[in-house]
């Protein structure tokens, strides 16, 4: 009992330690840096442009749809280091595992690519339209 209760006390001093050094850097930054706010400071900065208008301005969904199937394949082929580590050991049954993960993969990414969801501008629609005809007079014939 008494070794469970030493063991938990380390823990406890490791993490009290974190704490006390990662509050003591924060404290000792404050403590040294100098602090002049002036108006040129405390404006927004962004790319060495001013900002012009409001903050709340629509943004293309795009980004958020190029980003997400970013991370969705990034995590995938993540998953692939493991395998590799123990490749050798697993043999063909992995090699045939890893190559059905991998097409299913290509799968995804070519739905995201047919769907035009990697395409950064998606060019405008070109919708035929029927010429217009010739009205047709009311008149009728003379005769």
């Amino acid at each position: 009992m008494d070794q469970t209760l030493s063991n938990f006390g380390n823990v406890f001093a490791f993490l009290l330690l974190g704490v006390v050094f990662v509050a003591g850097g924060y404290l000792t930054a404050r403590m040294l840096r100098p602090h002049r706010p002036n108006p040129a400071k405390t404006s927004t900065y962004e790319c060495g442009e001013e900002a012009v208008g409001s903050a709340w301005v629509k943004f293309n969904i795009r980004f958020y749809v190029v980003a997400l199937i970013f991370i969705i394949f990034d995590v995938e082929v993540v998953f692939l280091y493991p395998w590799a580590t123990v490749f050798k050991q697993l043999g063909v049954f992995a090699l045939v595992e890893a190559l059905v993960f991998a097409g299913i993969l290509i799968l995804g990414l070519a739905y995201a690519w047919v769907k035009g969801d990697l395409d950064w501008v998606r060019p405008k629609p070109n919708i035929p339209s029927m010429p217009e005809m010739p009205q047709a007079s009311s008149r009728t014939p003379r005769g």
